[in-house]
């Protein structure tokens, strides 16, 4: 069996975090990666929601 690594760039999932209390049916997920070296914590961005049609902010789920 090969070596397990930690590569340092990981896919992470973007959620919103306003469309949950919309009462709107969906969700707006984005995927992107980061840095797991220089970005420990979580990442939190302002991402477009097309179901709401505005910016809102997006939080890491996984």
């Amino acid at each position: 069996m090969g070596k397990k690594s930690k590569e340092a760039r990981v896919q992470v999932i973007l959620e919103c975090t306003e469309h949950k209390g919309s009462g709107l049916p969906g969700t707006s997920r984005y995927i992107t990666t980061k840095n797991r070296k220089n970005t420990s914590e979580r990442l939190e961005l302002m991402k477009y929601n097309p179901i709401l049609r505005r910016y809102t902010l997006h939080k890491e789920i996984k």
